[in-house]
């Protein structure tokens, strides 16, 4: 156990931070495995400018890494030409 409030406190604040960035990172795979699945192109295209801004903005506050971020925008594009 911590001994110091400052790390009894610290360990509060990671524990609300961690439930808060796996909900988003979750969501975050949700909506990917969603546009994946899809196999009409004016629905994926449509969807598509949604979850790159989600993507965008847990690549800004850092709950995924911005070339992860990258990496999924790219084949998510392919998967959409593809189509």
């Amino acid at each position: 156990m911590a001994n110091h409030k400052s790390s009894v406190k610290r360990i509060r604040q990671d524990k609300k931070k961690t439930i808060h960035n796996k909900y988003y990172a979750k969501t975050m795979r949700n909506a990917v495995r969603k546009l994946r699945a899809m196999t009409n192109k004016d629905e994926a295209a449509a969807l598509y400018p949604k979850v790159q801004k989600m993507l965008d903005k847990l690549a800004k506050t850092n709950i995924i890494h911005k070339n992860k971020a990258a990496n999924l925008k790219s084949g998510l594009m392919k998967h959409i030409n593809g189509l």
